[in-house]
């Protein structure tokens, strides 16, 4: 399986849950040229009127800058791994099973496929189990 896996950053930041409350961010880092791959935002039950955004990547001082001017925090909770290949039927299966026998419990899993290849960004709880998934996906 060819596989291409990276660690990425992942940065967070509280928005309020409100209309423009999302847009607002975003504008913000696009205006400072991020080109971001990926995106999720939610609202937080455990805190009405407010949620979080979830990006990545941000590239350069520019862009970084910005986003702390924003409320963005690299999350030092979140150790993911961005992982690309060639679609084919159950690739996620696949994917986390071999996680799954290298003893490494997820933290969470998004994935999406864009014509014929296929991105998922996994979080785990650790840097050394961000490390040892790595190693165990690229031997795949």
């Amino acid at each position: 399986m060819d596989l291409i896996v990276e660690r990425v950053d992942v940065w967070a930041a509280s928005i309020q849950d409100q209309p423009g409350g999302l847009s607002g961010v975003l504008a913000g880092l696009r205006g400072a040229g991020a080109d971001l791959d990926f995106i999720v935002a939610r609202k937080s039950p455990e805190r009405p009127g407010s949620g979080v955004v979830f990006v990545t990547p941000l590239r350069g001082d520019r862009e970084t800058t910005a986003a702390a001017n924003l409320g963005f925090n690299v999350s030092n909770s979140l150790h993911s791994l961005r992982v690309e290949g060639d679609n084919k039927p159950g690739i996620c299966a696949e994917l986390t099973e071999k996680i799954a026998k290298a003893r490494i419990n997820l933290r969470g899993l998004s994935a999406a496929v864009l014509g014929r290849r296929f991105i998922v960004y996994i979080a785990l709880d650790t840097q050394e189990d961000a490390s040892k998934a790595a190693e165990v996906l690229q031997k795949a």
